[in-house]
Protein backbone atom coordinates (compact mmCIF):
# COMPACT_ATOMS: atom_id res chain seq x y z
CA UNK A 1 0.00 0.00 0.00
CA UNK A 2 2.69 2.46 0.89
CA UNK A 3 4.55 1.76 -2.35
CA UNK A 4 1.51 2.87 -4.35
CA UNK A 5 1.23 6.01 -2.27
CA UNK A 6 4.85 6.94 -2.78
CA UNK A 7 4.58 6.21 -6.50
CA UNK A 8 1.58 8.47 -6.89
CA UNK A 9 3.42 11.10 -4.87
CA UNK A 10 6.44 10.78 -7.16
CA UNK A 11 4.16 10.94 -10.16
CA UNK A 12 2.64 14.25 -9.03
CA UNK A 13 6.08 15.61 -8.34
CA UNK A 14 7.17 14.51 -11.78
CA UNK A 15 4.20 16.20 -13.39
CA UNK A 16 4.90 19.46 -11.61
CA UNK A 17 8.51 19.47 -12.66
CA UNK A 18 7.56 18.58 -16.22
CA UNK A 19 5.08 21.42 -16.46
CA UNK A 20 7.82 23.84 -15.43
CA UNK A 21 10.21 22.63 -18.12
CA UNK A 22 9.73 23.05 -21.86
CA UNK A 23 7.89 20.22 -23.68
CA UNK A 24 10.13 17.24 -24.32
CA UNK A 25 9.84 13.49 -24.60
CA UNK A 26 8.57 11.82 -21.41
CA UNK A 27 11.20 10.66 -18.98
CA UNK A 28 11.75 6.92 -18.46
CA UNK A 29 10.29 7.19 -14.96
CA UNK A 30 7.14 8.80 -16.30
CA UNK A 31 6.81 6.12 -18.98
CA UNK A 32 7.15 3.40 -16.35
CA UNK A 33 4.61 5.04 -14.08
CA UNK A 34 2.19 5.50 -16.97
CA UNK A 35 2.63 1.87 -17.96
CA UNK A 36 2.00 0.71 -14.37
CA UNK A 37 -1.08 2.87 -14.11
CA UNK A 38 -2.46 1.53 -17.40
CA UNK A 39 -1.85 -2.02 -16.34
CA UNK A 40 -3.67 -1.40 -13.04
CA UNK A 41 -6.60 0.10 -14.91
CA UNK A 42 -6.74 -2.84 -17.31
CA UNK A 43 -6.73 -5.27 -14.41
CA UNK A 44 -10.15 -3.95 -13.45
CA UNK A 45 -9.23 -1.68 -10.63
CA UNK A 46 -9.59 -4.42 -8.04
CA UNK A 47 -7.04 -2.71 -5.81
CA UNK A 48 -8.94 -0.60 -3.24
CA UNK A 49 -6.07 1.87 -2.86
CA UNK A 50 -6.30 2.72 -6.57
CA UNK A 51 -9.91 3.82 -6.23
CA UNK A 52 -8.95 5.63 -3.03
CA UNK A 53 -6.29 7.57 -4.88
CA UNK A 54 -8.83 8.56 -7.53
CA UNK A 55 -11.23 9.59 -4.77
CA UNK A 56 -8.46 11.57 -3.11
CA UNK A 57 -7.74 13.28 -6.38
CA UNK A 58 -11.40 14.08 -6.91
CA UNK A 59 -11.78 15.46 -3.40
CA UNK A 60 -8.55 17.42 -3.75
CA UNK A 61 -9.83 18.81 -7.04
CA UNK A 62 -13.14 19.72 -5.40
CA UNK A 63 -11.34 21.42 -2.51
CA UNK A 64 -9.12 23.30 -4.94
CA UNK A 65 -12.13 24.43 -6.99
CA UNK A 66 -13.96 25.53 -3.84
CA UNK A 67 -10.88 27.43 -2.67
CA UNK A 68 -10.57 29.09 -6.09
CA UNK A 69 -14.25 30.05 -5.98
CA UNK A 70 -13.84 31.56 -2.51
CA UNK A 71 -10.74 33.35 -3.68
CA UNK A 72 -12.58 34.74 -6.69
CA UNK A 73 -15.43 36.07 -4.54
CA UNK A 74 -12.97 37.56 -2.05
CA UNK A 75 -11.05 39.19 -4.87
CA UNK A 76 -14.21 40.71 -6.34
CA UNK A 77 -15.28 41.98 -2.92
CA UNK A 78 -11.88 43.54 -2.32
CA UNK A 79 -11.98 45.17 -5.73
CA UNK A 80 -15.45 46.59 -5.03
CA UNK A 81 -14.32 47.89 -1.65
CA UNK A 82 -11.23 49.42 -3.17
CA UNK A 83 -13.20 51.08 -5.96
CA UNK A 84 -15.76 52.46 -3.53
CA UNK A 85 -12.96 53.77 -1.32
CA UNK A 86 -11.41 55.46 -4.35
CA UNK A 87 -14.67 57.11 -5.37
CA UNK A 88 -15.29 58.21 -1.78
CA UNK A 89 -11.76 59.62 -1.66
CA UNK A 90 -12.36 61.59 -4.85
CA UNK A 91 -15.62 62.98 -3.46
CA UNK A 92 -13.86 63.99 -0.26
CA UNK A 93 -11.07 65.64 -2.21
CA UNK A 94 -13.54 67.73 -4.17
CA UNK A 95 -15.37 68.67 -0.97
CA UNK A 96 -12.07 69.63 0.61
CA UNK A 97 -11.17 71.80 -2.37
CA UNK A 98 -14.56 73.47 -2.28
CA UNK A 99 -14.21 74.08 1.46
CA UNK A 100 -10.74 75.54 0.97
CA UNK A 101 -12.02 77.86 -1.77
CA UNK A 102 -14.91 78.97 0.41
CA UNK A 103 -12.55 79.51 3.33
CA UNK A 104 -10.27 81.62 1.15
CA UNK A 105 -13.30 83.60 -0.02
CA UNK A 106 -14.42 84.18 3.56
CA UNK A 107 -10.93 85.27 4.58
CA UNK A 108 -10.79 87.75 1.73
CA UNK A 109 -14.20 89.07 2.74
CA UNK A 110 -12.98 89.38 6.30
CA UNK A 111 -9.93 91.31 5.13
CA UNK A 112 -12.13 93.61 3.05
CA UNK A 113 -14.31 94.23 6.06
CA UNK A 114 -11.21 95.04 8.11
CA UNK A 115 -9.99 97.45 5.43
CA UNK A 116 -13.38 99.09 5.21
CA UNK A 117 -13.35 99.46 8.95
CA UNK A 118 -10.10 101.37 8.80
CA UNK A 119 -11.25 103.60 5.94
CA UNK A 120 -14.60 104.62 7.36
CA UNK A 121 -14.56 106.86 10.36
CA UNK A 122 -17.88 108.63 9.99
CA UNK A 123 -20.93 107.31 11.71
CA UNK A 124 -18.76 104.92 13.68
CA UNK A 125 -21.34 103.57 16.04
CA UNK A 126 -23.71 102.20 13.39
CA UNK A 127 -20.83 101.07 11.19
CA UNK A 128 -19.09 99.40 14.13
CA UNK A 129 -22.26 97.58 15.08
CA UNK A 130 -22.78 96.34 11.55
CA UNK A 131 -19.14 95.32 11.20
CA UNK A 132 -19.32 93.48 14.49
CA UNK A 133 -22.31 91.54 13.24
CA UNK A 134 -20.61 90.77 9.96
CA UNK A 135 -17.43 89.83 11.75
CA UNK A 136 -19.29 87.53 14.13
CA UNK A 137 -21.13 85.97 11.23
CA UNK A 138 -17.89 85.49 9.33
CA UNK A 139 -16.14 84.11 12.40
CA UNK A 140 -18.99 81.68 12.94
CA UNK A 141 -18.81 80.65 9.32
CA UNK A 142 -15.05 80.32 9.60
CA UNK A 143 -15.33 78.14 12.69
CA UNK A 144 -17.90 76.00 10.88
CA UNK A 145 -15.54 75.71 7.94
CA UNK A 146 -12.70 74.71 10.26
CA UNK A 147 -14.94 72.05 11.77
CA UNK A 148 -15.75 70.81 8.28
CA UNK A 149 -12.03 70.78 7.51
CA UNK A 150 -11.44 68.66 10.63
CA UNK A 151 -14.18 66.25 9.57
CA UNK A 152 -12.78 66.07 6.06
CA UNK A 153 -9.31 65.40 7.46
CA UNK A 154 -10.72 62.60 9.60
CA UNK A 155 -12.53 61.16 6.60
CA UNK A 156 -9.33 61.36 4.61
CA UNK A 157 -7.46 59.44 7.30
CA UNK A 158 -10.29 56.87 7.38
CA UNK A 159 -9.95 56.52 3.61
CA UNK A 160 -6.21 55.97 3.96
CA UNK A 161 -6.82 53.35 6.61
CA UNK A 162 -9.31 51.61 4.31
CA UNK A 163 -6.78 51.69 1.49
CA UNK A 164 -4.18 50.14 3.78
CA UNK A 165 -6.64 47.45 4.84
CA UNK A 166 -7.50 46.77 1.20
CA UNK A 167 -3.82 46.44 0.42
CA UNK A 168 -3.43 44.00 3.28
CA UNK A 169 -6.43 42.00 2.05
CA UNK A 170 -5.01 41.92 -1.44
CA UNK A 171 -1.70 40.65 -0.08
CA UNK A 172 -3.51 37.96 1.90
CA UNK A 173 -5.53 36.95 -1.15
CA UNK A 174 -2.42 36.79 -3.28
CA UNK A 175 -0.73 34.61 -0.67
CA UNK A 176 -3.81 32.37 -0.53
CA UNK A 177 -3.84 32.03 -4.29
CA UNK A 178 -0.25 30.83 -4.34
Amino acid sequence: MSSLYTRSKEFTRNRKSQSDSPPASPSPTAKTLRHERLSRLESGGSNPTTSDSYGDRASARARREAREARLATLTSRVKKLYESALTENQKLKTKLQEAQLELADIKSKLEKVAQQKQEKTSDRSSVLEMEKRERRALERKMSEMEEEMKVLTELKSDNQRLKDENGALIRVISKLSK
